[in-house]
């Protein structure tokens, strides 16, 4: 796993820890404030759901990797989510197919 992959992992494990323990804050804060949990609730604006990968996202990327010379590795992952073009690409692969495809081409060379 390159750099940036491991790097956009923890970030990401991050973000998750982090909206876990503000969830527990806020558990403990209205267990120990004696108000009612629904009205609590009803007060709460309703979470956002983040927005979900779309083909122009993916293809946004995948354009950018060809134009600078990877062009190679963007067609082997495409083979590998078995599409001989973007527009084959199963939707729910989306979000892991941009993820391999930020990748390409930000390998870091190991330390020596």
């Amino acid at each position: 796993m390159s750099k940036m992959s491991d790097l956009s992992m923890c970030i990401s494990e991050m973000r998750s820890a982090a909206a876990s323990l503000i969830s527990a804050a806020d558990s403990l804060a209205l267990l120990f404030s004696g108000e009612d949990p629904v009205e609590e609730q009803a007060k709460q604006p309703e979470a956002t759901a983040p927005k979900p990968i779309t083909l122009e996202d993916v293809r946004g990327v995948m354009a950018d990797k060809s134009a600078k010379g990877h062009g190679k590795a963007v067609k082997a992952l495409l083979r590998k989510y078995q599409a001989a073009k973007l527009s084959d690409v199963d939707p729910s692969d989306y979000a892991d197919l941009l993820l391999e495809a930020q990748a390409i081409g930000a390998e870091v060379a190991p330390d020596a």
